[in-house]
Parts: C-alpha cells; sequence; structure tokens
C-alpha cells in the first residue's frame, strides 16, 4: 500500500476517515505499524492527494486526519478493448490496468471466450471495486478505471465501436501483417487485446474495417497478463 485511498462518503465534516475494515487496517497495524502521529501518503478516489495524519489507533481501527492539497495523477488516455480473461487472470489485469492508469476497460466477447468466463464472481461490482483499489495502492494514484462489458462481439463491433474509440488511434495487438508498435507518447489511444488464443481471423477482420491497425509487441509470444503491461509501455509515457 503506496497510499491510503478513501472514498467521498468516508471523510466526515472534521475532514476525519475512519478505518476499520479488515484489509486496509491489518495492513495499517501490522505491516506498516502506525502509530499516531505518523504521516501517510492519502488519496480520495477519482480525486486529490495529499497527506493523511494519524490521530488515533489500535489493533481494530485507525482514525486520520486527511490534508489534500495535489491534483491527483491523471489517467493515461488509453482505453482498454479486451476479450475476457480466465477469473484468476482477469484480476490480476484489473490491478495491473489500475496501476498504470488505464482509463477504461471494455470487455468483449471472442470466439476463444468460454462462456462460463462471463458468470464469474470477480465480475461483481465490489469484486471489481477491490481489484482496482489494490492496483491504485500499489501505483500511488487515485484514478479509478472504469469497467464495462460488451458480451456480443458483432453487434458492438459493427453499432457502438465507432462511437466508444472516436477519437483515438486504434490498434490491436495481432502479429499477423503486423506494424511496430508506435513509439511511445500521449496519443489518446484505444488499444485491442484479444485472448489467449488471439481474435480470430474474422474478428480482426472486424476490427480493421472499424479502422484499428495491428501492431506487433515484438518476437516473443505473451500471454494475455503480460501483454498488457508490454503495451502499455510501449505506447504510453507512464
Amino acid at each position: 500500500m503506496n497510499i491510503l485511498l478513501f472514498r467521498d462518503q468516508e471523510i466526515d465534516a472534521d475532514q476525519l476517515v475512519s478505518i476499520n475494515d479488515p484489509r486496509r487496517q491489518n495492513h495499517l497495524h501490522k505491516v506498516l505499524k502506525v502509530q499516531v502521529g505518523d504521516q501517510l501518503r492519502v488519496g480520495q478516489i477519482n480525486g486529490q492527494v495529499g497527506i493523511g495524519e494519524v490521530i488515533q489507533h489500535d489493533q481494530k481501527s485507525t482514525v486520520v486526519r486527511i490534508m489534500l492539497s495535489q491534483t491527483g495523477p491523471k489517467a493515461l488516455p488509453l482505453s482498454l478493448l479486451l476479450a475476457i480473461p480466465r477469473p484468476k487472470m482477469l484480476r490480476r489485469i484489473l490491478q495491473t490496468c489500475a496501476t498504470l492508469g488505464v482509463a477504461e476497460i471494455k470487455l468483449i466477447n471472442s470466439a476463444k471466450v468460454e462462456k462460463s468466463f462471463w458468470q464469474t464472481p470477480v465480475l461483481q461490482t465490489q469484486e471489481v471495486y477491490e481489484q482496482f483499489l489494490l492496483g491504485m495502492e500499489q501505483g500511488g494514484i487515485t484514478h479509478m478505471p472504469k469497467l464495462t462489458q460488451a458480451k456480443l462481439f458483432k453487434p458492438f463491433v459493427e453499432d457502438q465501436l465507432e462511437a466508444w474509440a472516436a477519437n483515438t488511434q486504434k490498434l490491436v495487438a495481432h502479429p499477423r501483417s503486423a506494424k511496430p508498435c508506435p513509439p511511445n507518447s500521449l496519443t489518446p489511444t484505444t488499444l485491442a487485446i484479444g485472448p489467449e488464443g488471439g481474435f480470430t481471423d474474422y474478428e480482426v477482420g472486424k476490427l480493421h474495417a472499424q479502422g484499428f491497425t495491428s501492431i506487433s509487441l515484438g518476437s516473443r509470444i505473451l500471454r494475455v497478463e503480460t501483454a498488457i503491461p508490454v503495451a502499455i509501455t510501449k505506447l504510453m509515457q507512464l
């Protein structure tokens, strides 16, 4: 935990935040071993960052006085169009995307995606929130990515993708007939990454029809959870 994050409703009129949920409290008590008077880096989710002073602490709860002073780090101008991965991998990917500052994630279907993936508890609102929070705490940032779903590939790509990816460079990580990855910049970008077996030729063709360009991430064959941070670091100025 490189930043203590809190929601709007957690801070009271006296600028105090009480931490009593088991995960955060356990980290403060057993890992950071905070004491009254200690100062912590704090941040309001999707808001400012600053300093928090521990004014009360015991094994069960911690009270922190919040002093926000700076704008939180901005999200990257990157939207990720991602074929839904296996649930265990999805947890790690959500954390990674939050750590790196991805603005938005759209989970889509693909021919090589198992239908059961859409039923995973990982997609429940609270679970998504917790995974994003873990990633944000690691990255020391306050921006929480937006996560949405498109369970039907063709209708989304044909009817909604143009608007969703408007005014961005559109790239799909697909090695066949691919161009080199563009140099890193802060160009608004929509990046599509397929399932472990890759998008089918039909799916890539549909993306090309919407203005996407196939790019290569290098000569190595990467797992999805590895391809995502590799692509982001190649494309974006972190």
